[in-house]
């Protein structure tokens, strides 16, 4: 496994972590001694950061309060443990409204209590598209204040929002968290190097694009879980779907080899000059050890330019 600094944290993070997003059922279910199994594969074999949010789960929460039942002391003290605030039953359509600077600190005691820790290393306001984000970084200086976050920052694909969420932090937003893959390269454009000029630690969710780039998908496949339905034929996000796999076997044809696929995908990623750390899920044990081979090494030189420049 291959660790890099992490933005102005300083910190050393491998360059694979773990999201848990899977671990909540919203992907199918799992029980808690297959969460904990995949948690425990992901610290075996060399990942030190995990990112969850309070409303990864059905019940919200779920993937937190696993990660909690799973971790020692110090099997704690040696990760870097990622959460996020704002999206509360929005999946549920019973969101709780962050109205004030005391919602989100007891936002953060609560996800605190849920995974059994003292503190929480990064902390990101999950509401991608928020216009005035005032609320969540003074709520988030209080934490730090407190000594339970130690930073903070926020997940969009925006670069509008993190602009406006870097400058009212006054420079203290040190992390951010974005959807890139070899299936959606638009970060590429402006977003990463922005992240590169404010020395940001970058972690990237999606960079399977959901499975696609996994190949076990094709326009026969059937979304049972929650998060994939509107794939199906029918459904709101069908032409995207569709879309998705156009561009996957483009991909297919410049790597010629389907063994690689994820491999190639999370390597793309992680190659990239802003040094980013990809957040992979898993519902397995085999697809975690899979996904920290791929940290073992940086894409080829000259497949990168041909992905790059092909796709």
């Amino acid at each position: 496994m291959i660790y890099r600094t992490f933005g102005k944290t300083g910190w050393r993070v491998s360059v694979v972590g773990l999201g848990t997003w899977n671990l909540g059922n919203q992907w199918g279910e799992l029980s808690d001694q297959e969460a904990t199994d995949i948690i425990l594969a992901a610290i075996d074999n060399g990942m030190n950061l995990l990112d969850a949010a309070e409303s990864y789960g059905i019940p919200n929460g779920m993937s937190e309060l696993r990660i909690g039942k799973t971790l020692t002391p110090s099997m704690r003290d040696k990760l870097v443990i990622v959460s996020k605030i704002g999206n509360w039953g929005s999946r549920t359509g019973a969101p709780v409204p962050k109205t004030g600077v005391d919602a989100i600190r007891l936002c953060g005691h609560a996800c605190l209590g849920r995974m059994q820790t003292d503190r929480i290393d990064v902390m990101l306001c999950h509401e991608g598209s928020i216009e005035d984000p005032t609320v969540y970084i003074e709520g988030f200086d209080t934490l730090c204040e407190e000594g339970f976050v130690r930073t903070y920052g926020i997940s969009t694909n925006s670069l509008d929002v993190l602009k406006n969420f870097y400058e009212i932090s006054n420079g203290v937003c040190a992390v951010v968290e974005v959807d890139y893959s070899l299936i959606n390269r638009e970060p590429e454009a402006e977003f990463l190097d922005y992240c590169t000029e404010k020395n940001l630690g970058i972690l990237v969710r999606g960079p399977l694009a959901k499975g696609v780039l996994s190949g076990k998908y094709n326009r026969e496949s059937v979304f049972a879980d929650t998060v994939r339905d509107d794939w199906n034929p029918g459904q709101s996000d069908r032409e995207e779907y569709e879309d998705m796999l156009d561009k996957l076997e483009a991909i297919r044809q410049t790597i010629g080899d389907d063994s690689k696929l994820v491999e190639t995908a999370l390597r793309y990623v992680i190659s990239h000059k802003s040094n980013p750390i990809v957040i992979p899920g898993a519902t397995k044990v085999e697809q975690v050890i899979d996904n920290a081979r791929a940290g073992a090494a940086l894409l080829d030189e000259d497949l990168y330019r041909k992905l790059g420049g092909n796709i």
